[in-house]
């Protein structure tokens, strides 16, 4: 805010330079607040009381900041009315700053005007003491402006993406040439929902058991362990393996027993060498750990001893069950192919067919030492992708599947290829055990149909 000149007061009882006594005693008067007048000016211009009273010189007001802005924006306003030869009829109304405007200022406004733009100073005027009034149809076209220049922008983003690229319309064309139609993305089913009342089933943990499996299968896998036996070979370990697919069809002991046998005897030949003779005798004890472990009534040891045509004592076999597990550490609850199995067998929908195919291809794989270098959860999965290849179910592999399992199509390609080979050799093979188990028409014989050809290399297709 400006403030105005301050003009010393004279003291009360003073008398007036160049006055007389009567001025002096009218001045006392007035300041004993009698004989009081008000003020008449107030102005720039002070009057001297007395015989020798002169006008003194106009007092200009100090250009402050606000005042300059004032004064800035009114030049501005007047430049640009003369730029654009607009026709405007300004009107502006400057606020009082402490006093009114003083008349000296108001005379030299043109030339303060043009020394603050010299000066280039820019202070942005308040609203309140400047206001240039226009046209009406001048305001509304600076007032719909920006408006019209945002909708374009709007409309211009608009039609960018509703626009269709060239490349675009090309891609949909070959595709709908190619008879490639873009399908929607096909639903994850919910293989769970139909054992929501099965207390059994444990569908509010079935999922972490399955993610607990997979972390923890690498961990009871066995690895190569051929090159460390040196009375054993791949060949004698697949004789073994035909041999107890009959035992456990004899003691009509369950699949999780079968696959439980076959991971006790791999784990045990990775850490302990085996003499030829004694090969017979760690199949005899791994199904009796199985089938204690697995099995409601297992097979008793004599039972065993019987059906090797009594090779082995039974003292034997339980010093030798005995032996294993303490190679083993006593780590028996490991997940195995078929605890995979049933999983991914669900997560298929399967028919019965389709069931007994899993199972056939999963066996012949277990039963090749070939197999040993996928695990457990691979070839579950390939068993299953080469099941619907051989039974030609469309789509080979779904979303379900995948999410399921764990694994894409083009993962399982080299297993389920092994599977497939093994599958074209099995009517040749002179281990016919698995071969005649899934040829009876109980378990559809599936081992009778023609294999998948298109898992197989080409060289073996033909």
């Amino acid at each position: 805010m400006a403030s105005r000149p301050i003009v010393p007061q004279q003291a009360r009882g003073e008398a007036v330079a160049g006055g007389n006594m009567h001025q002096k005693k009218n001045v006392a008067a007035a300041g004993d607040g009698r004989n009081r007048r008000a003020l008449g000016d107030i102005g720039n211009l002070v009057t001297v009381r007395g015989n020798d009273a002169k006008a003194q010189d106009r007092i200009c007001r100090p250009m402050t900041r606000s005042f300059r802005a004032q004064l800035l924006a009114n030049a501005q306003a007047d430049v640009a009315a003369e730029n654009h030869n607009l026709k405007k009829i300004a009107c502006v109304k400057v606020n009082k700053v402490g006093g009114d405007v003083p008349v000296g200022v108001a005379v030299g406004k043109k030339h303060v005007a043009e020394k603050a733009i010299q000066k280039k100073v820019t202070v942005i005027p308040k609203p309140k003491e400047v206001i240039v009034i226009s046209p009406d149809t001048e305001k509304d076209e600076k007032l719909n402006k920006p408006e019209e220049k945002k909708t374009t922008v709007e409309l211009q983003r608009s039609s960018k993406k509703k626009a269709q690229t060239y490349t675009s319309a090309l891609t949909a064309r070959s595709k709908k040439a190619c008879g490639i139609a873009s399908k929607p993305k096909e639903d994850i089913v919910d293989i769970d929902a139909a054992d929501a009342n099965n207390d059994l089933a444990g569908i509010e943990y079935v999922e972490d058991i399955y993610r607990f499996y997979k972390a923890v299968e690498n961990e009871s896998r066995p690895h190569n362990y051929m090159e460390s036996q040196p009375e054993i070979n791949e060949r004698m370990r697949a004789i073994l393996i035909d041999w107890l697919v009959d035992v456990h069809q004899r003691f009509e002991l369950s699949p999780e027993t079968f696959y439980l046998t076959i991971n006790i005897i791999d784990r045990f030949l990775c850490v302990k060498t085996v003499p030829r003779r004694e090969l017979q005798l760690v199949g005899i004890s791994a199904t009796l750990i199985a089938a204690k472990y697995e099995e409601i009534w297992p097979p008793e040891v004599n039972d065993l001893v019987c059906i090797s045509d009594r090779a082995y004592t039974h003292g034997q076999v339980l010093i030798m069950e005995k032996t294993i597990l303490g190679k083993l550490e006593w780590t028996i609850t490991v997940p195995t192919h078929f605890v995979f199995l049933a999983r991914f067998i669900k997560a298929s929908i399967p028919d019965k067919e389709m069931e007994n195919m899993v199972y056939f291809l999963a066996e012949l794989g277990i039963m090749h030492y070939d197999t040993i270098m996928f695990c457990p959860s691979m070839v579950a999965a390939s068993a299953v992708y080469a099941a619907r290849c051989t039974l030609k179910k469309s789509p080979v592999w779904t979303e379900t599947l995948k999410v399921h399992t764990g694994f894409s199509e083009s993962q399982l390609k080299d297993c389920a290829g092994l599977l497939a080979f093994f599958h074209t050799r099995a009517g040749e093979n002179k281990l016919q055990s698995v071969n005649k188990k899934y040829s009876n028409p109980l378990r559809g014989s599936v081992a009778q149909l023609t294999p998948a050809k298109s898992l197989l290399p080409p060289s073996l297709s033909q």
